[in-house]
């Protein structure tokens, strides 16, 4: 190896020439170009050896001592390169971005500092000296940094600005608002300044002062959102609620005012009147005057539907709400998602159907649309439009995909593809449902009982059908499905034991679980206890032909 024999060299001769050094660290340089690091880091160790005072070794080492993670090594390694060339502004650089990762601001500075000194026309350093003071704290430092700046580039906000907040910090309101008032005298025809100094002499106690001038500025310029907030929390501080309305009034109806400004106000106001136990009938008078400008805002549309459901009033007045958005912003999924709900609790199959349909537009990647759709023709027994919802909605799975929903939708269509006689497709779908969520407790239901109906797989429906008595040991539909495989394996015993829970855990079943317990009652030797139950069973099947067979001769047929 290159590195073993130049030592080797290194160790027997006791005058190092700097061209063997710099073959030495060529070679180095050569080996990292080509992602060779293991050997270059080897080659720089002998190159410290042959030169301890050359600062780029260093300099190089430090970057595979941090790519090592061995950070105390690698600071000491960016140390000695700048210690060794101080007027090198990139080790210098680096090292002070060395302290910062490691915390030592101080440290940190006092390299900056050095470099700024180095080079004045470098302005970022001053930018970095101003974070790494205000991080420790060090706010008069920082304003000493800040007025270097604004020597060098006058007044502007953004210095102006933070000075004054840093005046406040410590406790020198005065001269923060000294700051405010600079800059207003320096853009006198920018009433946004003359705010901002408003602001600044509210709080160095100068209240009656910042009131008038913030009517100043709203007799120049009526819809001044800065002026109108500024007073509001003035009035606020004061407890003057009438004021307070008034001005989040004209603040709400501010055309210049953003979504955003008018959101907060109202979020602000509604917890203000839900401590209070305010009137909410103000609330809602608002939301109306918003809402009949002559362009509303969707979003505001949204809160008023939003605050309508959390004071509990008629779901008509919010679906109202909740059509407005819709009708201002149709692609928001949200409100038509409650609108959805409420047709669905109000069994409003037609009007479900119109929104999701609208939706499928607007949001056709929205997999709960497709199916509260398909279960709406499900309900109208249109099982053709049903299986086609559904199916389009299977079409919109991703990696982001629920589970759960995606398994809802797997173990429906399989519903429907029974219904329809498409029995190897169903199953399909049930395995489909069951990769998605192994334990969809409805799926593994239906798909053993129509296993069982025809006595195939019984094993495996067996198995899935117990996996349903074990989630919910009292469900009377799975006890009957765990009962009639059982049945059909000719387990007469054990299925009359399932059978009589499922009786007894639903006082209402259906014709179909009683005829099953007469069928299994009937081979288990109580033909006296089955004839009973088909008896049952036909009253609430009367034109249950098989029944009245079973009933005539007093014995079980299949189907």
């Amino acid at each position: 190896m290159l590195c073993v024999s130049l030592v080797t060299v290194a160790q027997t001769i006791s005058d190092f020439s700097s061209r063997e050094y710099d073959i030495l660290f060529h070679e180095a340089m050569l080996q990292r170009q080509q992602r060779h690091h293991d050997a270059a880091f080897d080659l720089l160790m002998c190159c410290k050896e042959l030169c301890p005072e050359a600062s780029e070794t260093y300099y190089f080492l430090a970057q595979y001592y941090s790519g090592m993670k061995q950070n105390d090594q690698a600071l000491a390694a960016f140390e000695k390169a700048a210690e060794l060339e101080p007027a090198n502004a990139t080790y210098m650089e680096t090292l002070s971005d060395a302290y910062i990762m490691q915390k030592r601001y101080g440290d940190a500075v006092l390299v900056v500092k050095k470099l700024y000194e180095a080079d004045k026309s470098r302005e970022e350093l001053l930018e970095t000296l101003y974070h790494l003071y205000t991080g420790q704290e060090m706010y008069e430092e920082a304003i000493d940094v800040l007025d270097k700046l604004e020597q060098n580039n006058g007044k502007t906000e953004r210095i102006a600005l933070a000075k004054s907040r840093l005046y406040l910090q410590l406790g020198e309101s005065d001269k923060s608002a000294l700051e405010m008032k600079e800059l207003m005298e320096q853009h006198p025809n920018d009433l946004n300044y003359k705010t901002l100094y408003a602001n600044a002499m509210m709080i160095n106690g100068q209240r009656d002062e910042a009131v008038k001038l913030l009517y100043q500025v709203l007799d120049e310029e009526p819809d001044n959102i800065r002026a109108q907030v500024a007073l509001k929390g003035y009035y606020s501080s004061e407890e003057d609620s009438s004021a307070v309305m008034d001005m989040t009034r004209r603040i709400l109806l501010n055309p210049r005012a953003t979504t955003e400004d008018k959101v907060y106000q109202m979020r602000s106001l509604i917890a203000l009147n839900e401590d209070s136990d305010g009137d909410s009938t103000q609330i809602l008078n608002l939301f109306r005057e918003m809402l009949n400008q002559p362009t509303p805002d969707p979003d505001i549309a949204e809160l008023t539907a939003a605050y309508m459901d959390l004071k509990k009033m008629p779901r008509d007045s919010i679906a109202q709400a909740l059509e407005l958005v819709l009708r201002l912003a149709p692609e928001r999924t949200t409100p038509r998602l409650q609108l959805v709900q409420y047709a669905w609790e109000n069994d409003d199959n037609d009007s479900i159907i119109s929104l999701c349909q609208a939706a499928r537009q607007y949001n056709p990647e929205e997999m709960a649309f497709y199916y509260y759709q398909g279960m709406a023709y499900y309900r109208q027994d249109d099982t053709d439009h049903a299986l086609e919802a559904f199916q389009n909605g299977i079409s919109v799975i991703n990696e982001d995909s629920s589970p759960e929903i995606v398994s809802d939708f797997y173990a429906v269509m399989g519903d429907l593809l029974f219904l329809k006689d498409r029995k190897r497709e169903a199953f399909e779908a049930y395995d489909s449902c069951l990769q998605w969520k192994p334990d969809n407790i409805g799926c593994l239901n239906n798909y053993a009982y129509y296993l069982s109906l025809d006595g195939e797989n019984l094993e495996q429906a067996e198995l899935m059908s117990y996996k349903t008595i074990k989630a919910q040991p009292t469900n009377s539909t799975y006890l009957d499905t765990y009962a009639w495989i059982l049945f059909m394996e000719g387990r007469y015993a054990e299925a009359r034991i399932y059978i009589d829970q499922a009786l007894q855990n639903d006082s209402a079943v259906g014709a179909v679980v009683t005829e099953h317990a007469g069928d299994i009652y009937a081979l288990s030797g109580e033909m006296e206890g089955a004839i009973t139950l088909w008896r049952q069973a036909l009253e609430m099947d009367s034109q249950n032909k098989l029944l009245v067979r079973k009933l005539k001769k007093k014995k079980y047929f299949k189907k």
